[in-house]
């Protein structure tokens, strides 16, 4: 049985670090939602290998690809032998801030699982996505979360209105492990950071909450990221953000319509990548 996936992006729509732990993570506390750009993972169950091809010739296809190591994980935790061929087409940038080898290794989780005929309760394969990425947990909740400790804790959040947005990202890699290390928390660009009490009774709204205490690091780095913020803001966006560590930028639109112009308005700019994607607010 072959089975085909989805793999979304996400957008942290806020981003607060709230300080360095004794391990060297930083404890976090974030608003993150999936977004309709999609990575497309398919699975095909093999006797024994497990193996992985991918449409993108820069990813590594070994254990340096989190969708691969997830696979041998779940068989692992499964405690039997057995394989899998992973095919992976890739549209999602890499290395971007927008969790595409964070999503790719949850789908590839909740397809095993679900070829396997649900063998792993949802906790487990939590559990397994922990080891994997502080992102992969999110992608296997599959809903809107307020994130916190190192993304990992989650708790789903409904005040999402629906927004359309465009993602603009440029040919820049960025190194989340640099962005953290060189994170100065005194000079974090945040006036008045949002706290769970006050989002428990009002809904998100692009005009307050959009943060990122991560841009502080990487807009001074590349400051390309700078213009891409203002020039969303030009064509209409609600507001504009860096999702992540970077390099991706997202500006908020009331619709899609609105976000259509923009890219529209955008198309042909040298070493930028564009793209139109709803905010998936529905579990």
């Amino acid at each position: 049985m072959t089975l085909r996936i989805l793999s979304p992006a996400k957008v942290n729509l806020f981003l607060c670090v709230l300080g360095r732990r004794p391990d060297g993570y930083h404890d976090l506390f974030s608003l993150m939602c999936r977004i309709g750009l999609y990575d497309e993972v398919v699975l095909d169950p093999a006797p024994e290998d497990t193996t992985l091809t991918c449409s993108d010739p820069a990813l590594p296809v070994d254990d340096g690809n989190l969708a691969l190591q997830a696979a041998r994980r779940f068989f692992e935790a499964l405690g039997r032998r057995g394989g899998v061929a992973i095919r992976l087409t890739k549209r999602i940038p890499v290395a971007a801030g927008l969790g595409g080898g964070s999503s790719n290794a949850a789908s590839v989780l909740l397809g095993l699982n679900h070829l396997y005929g649900g063998p792993l309760a949802p906790d487990r394969l939590l559990a397994i996505g922990k080891t994997l990425g502080a992102d992969v947990p999110f992608f296997l909740f599959q809903s809107p979360a307020l994130a916190s400790g190192i993304g990992d804790r989650l708790e789903a959040f409904s005040g999402i209105p629906p927004l359309a947005a465009l993602v603009v990202s440029p040919a820049l890699a960025v190194s989340t492990r640099m962005v953290y290390q060189n994170l100065n928390l005194q000079l974090t660009n945040r006036t008045k950071p949002p706290t769970r009490t006050h989002l428990k009774t009002a809904a998100f709204d692009p005009l307050q909450h959009l943060c990122n205490d991560l841009e502080t690091v990487t807009l001074a780095w590349h400051p390309e990221l700078t213009t891409i913020k203002h020039r969303l803001r030009e064509l209409g966006a609600l507001g504009s953000l860096m999702s992540g560590s970077g390099s991706s930028v997202f500006g908020l639109f009331p619709d899609r319509g609105a976000a259509r112009n923009a890219a529209d308005a955008l198309a042909g700019t040298p070493g930028w990548r564009v793209f139109c994607a709803e905010l998936l607010t529905e579990p």
